[in-house]
This record gives structure tokens, sequence and C-alpha cells, in this order.
């Protein structure tokens, strides 16, 4: 399970919602093995004066959240790192020093999910990749 929240200045993010999400995606599923059917996305647009950030960073500044469920292994995690590096700057020429992403990994009995803890879901994928 993954379920990711992506931040940006309203003004840059909008335009790009449906490609950023994508791109996020494909990471998934090329570093993770994750479905091709399972993408939980929300995008956070924020107005400039509720969005600070350091001198260094542009409006493209953008930050990615990902919480999923832990198991993935360490080389797993860095590859979803790099791709989504790569494929930001190459898709949508955002530097990856204008990008931000952490990942949260929890039990699956912290997850509540379709009426079920997550640890109790049958799910049609791995997660210790």
């Amino acid at each position: 399970m993954g379920q990711i929240k992506i931040y940006g200045v309203k003004g840059r993010l909008n335009p790009i919602k449906e490609t950023l999400s994508n791109i996020i995606h494909s990471c998934m599923v090329d570093a993770l093995e994750y479905p091709l059917d399972k993408k939980f996305h929300r995008f956070f647009p924020m107005d400039k004066e509720d969005f600070y950030f350091a001198s260094e960073r542009t409006e493209s500044y953008t930050i990615i959240e990902i919480s999923m469920f832990e198991g993935r292994t360490i080389q797993a995690k860095k590859q979803l790192v790099k791709l989504l590096f790569e494929r930001i700057n190459n898709k949508l020429n955002i530097s990856p020093q204008d990008v931000e992403i952490t990942i949260f990994e929890t039990p699956k009995h912290n997850w509540g999910i379709r009426g079920l803890p997550g640890d109790e879901l049958a799910l049609n994928y791995k997660v210790n990749i």
C-alpha cells in the first residue's frame, strides 16, 4: 500500500499534476513492483505566501511524501528516489535541487483499509522487494 502527498506552489504545481502523478506512479511500479492499478495521490497546491522554503530553491520546489507498508529493501527505496529525481528532471525539467522526497514506512497493522487492519488484507502484490 502507498499513499502519496505532493506539495508545491499552486501556479507551478497545478499545470503539471497529471504528468507528475504519472511519473511518480511509473517510479513506484518500476522500483517497488507496485501494481499498475494502485494509484493513491493527493496534491496540495499552495499559495506562495503559505509555502516557505530555502532561498536556494525556486518556485518549482516540490515535496513528495510517500507513506507505505514497511518491508522494502534499502536498495529498492534508493532506486525509487533515484528514478523520481531522474524522471521528474527529464520529463518536467524540475531540477533535483527543487525536489525533496520523504518515505514514511509503517507496519501493516498501523493501516486500516477496506474495513480491515492492513496486516489482515490479502494483497495482490509483494511488499518485500
